[in-house]
């Protein structure tokens, strides 16, 4: 079960907590539900970019045990950054910008410990997508160990978007995957820069590994052919901050 303090269920807790402006992480409305109320609910929640998911009765009743009519709102504990805010901000500074993008990273504690290492090795901005990954949730701040507070994250609609955003801006990116000769150790990580990580089962997807400036993989020595993804990414990360220091 989820962390029922980051749910909120009900289609009237949902509409009031919509209109004093909590930050919302996702909504899950019941598959076929058919209500006027809802579909209302639904225009409002769009109109405003939040993501909604349609899913059977079985996934909300795990999310919360109380009367959720159809719909459970996921709260964020954190407010989300602009992503050319962030950017900007960035290439302003007398340091090369490090940005950090998860494509698709479903686990949660994955994606909490990717945060806390991101922390720890001074990326400005950790970029997610909003549809397809981890709540921003009460279980991230636990798994992030309070990271989540102190680093920026950009919720974007689209990855391939934000690749080409960063491209734009003079950002090289590097995809961290096993299908390339090329290892993370003999690139340049000096210069502005934003790696990929992709999802636990997938890895970075097919369309994003053909928009990004660089492929990287680590070595592998034993008879197992992949790393954990917060392992990984702890290895890229620090790999960027053995180059820079």
């Amino acid at each position: 079960m989820s962390d029922i303090t980051n749910t909120i269920f009900g289609i009237y807790p949902v509409k009031e907590a919509l209109a004093s402006q909590v930050v919302f992480d996702k909504v899950f409305i019941q598959k076929g539900i058919d209500s006027d109320k809802i579909e209302g609910l639904i225009k409002d929640l769009e109109k405003d970019n939040i993501p909604v998911s349609i899913v059977p009765f079985e996934k909300l009743n795990r999310l919360t045990r109380g009367n959720h009519q159809g719909i459970v709102a996921v709260t964020s504990p954190v407010a989300f950054h602009s992503l050319e805010a962030i950017v900007e901000k960035a290439l302003e500074s007398d340091k090369a910008p490090l940005f950090l993008i998860l494509d698709q990273i479903t686990d949660v504690r994955n994606f909490g410990a990717i945060l806390r290492t991101a922390e720890c090795t001074g990326v400005n901005a950790v970029i997610i997508q909003k549809s397809g990954g981890a709540p921003v949730s009460g279980d991230t701040v636990k798994t992030s160990a309070g990271a989540i507070f102190k680093i920026p994250i950009c919720k974007v609609e689209h990855i391939k978007d934000a690749i080409f955003y960063l491209q734009g801006s003079g950002i090289t990116t590097v995809a961290a995957t096993e299908k390339t000769n090329s290892v993370i150790y003999s690139l340049d990580l000096k210069t502005p820069l934003a790696i990929i990580m992709g999802s636990e089962g997938k890895g970075v997807s097919k369309s994003v590994l053909g928009l990004v400036d660089q492929r990287a993989s680590l070595p592998l020595l034993g008879e197992i052919n992949s790393l954990n993804v917060s392992v990984a990414c702890g290895a890229f990360l620090y790999e960027v901050v053995r180059q820079r220091r």
